[in-house]
């Protein structure tokens, strides 16, 4: 690793590129304004290899972006509502990244405020991955984004997070093989306020007949 580039602190798996990224700086310019968000919470998915990946099933029109090189945004639409944004890390192929689930926003609170429909606080801003998502004006039209050039700008720390600081559980929302305390994959800032709340899993029961929906 060459940690004097920064994409190349993120050409590593997930699970290794999630100290940089906690209390990594990452800035959305657009035409309402800049908004930038200090990140505290990620989740790290090891593509092929990770049965609550995106990329477990191998590449699709879906998740080709998991699939480049580091340092690309992927975006998903979850849940028919909902966008969540997650960093590409390691080599082209490996389809790992680290999904960004919660952090504190640093500039722009105008903006993210009405975004967000001006939440009872700013600790809620980012609190979770959609919310962090919306926050920062992030769809669609942002996947496979480079998060080193405009209209996307990560700011990497010199240095990653110090272990002692960071707190890591099971990943939030992921039932069956890849859940539970087997996978823990979710890495926060200890202590900072902004860090969502964990709810485990919830196995949904499908209906006699039905078929189960892969990612």
């Amino acid at each position: 690793m060459d940690v004097s580039n920064p994409r190349s602190r993120l050409a590593v798996p997930a699970t290794e590129a999630a100290p940089w990224l906690l209390g990594a700086v990452l800035h959305r310019d657009s035409p309402e304004g800049q908004v930038a968000v200090r990140i505290t919470e990620v989740e790290a998915y090891l593509g092929e290899a990770d049965p609550g990946s995106h990329a477990f099933r191998g590449q699709s029109a879906r998740n080709a972006t998991m699939f480049g090189p580091a340092g690309h945004l992927y975006v998903y639409f979850t849940y028919g509502m909902h966008y969540c944004a997650n960093v590409v890390c390691g080599e082209p192929g490996q389809a790992t990244g680290l999904l960004l689930r919660a952090g504190e926003i640093v500039e722009g609170h105008p903006v993210a405020r009405v975004r967000r429909k001006e939440p009872k606080t700013d600790l809620d801003l980012a609190r979770g991955p959609a919310r962090l998502a919306q926050a920062l004006g992030i769809d669609r039209e942002l996947n496979g984004a480079d998060v080193f050039a405009g209209p996307l700008r990560l700011e990497l720390p010199h240095e990653p997070a110090d272990p002692a600081r960071i707190s890591r559980g099971p990943r939030v929302g992921v039932s069956g093989e890849g859940g539970g305390e087997a996978y823990p994959w979710r890495f926060w800032l200890t202590d900072e306020p902004t860090v969502s709340k964990y709810r485990p899993a919830v196995q949904r029961r499908r209906p006699a007949g039905a078929s189960a929906k892969t990612a």
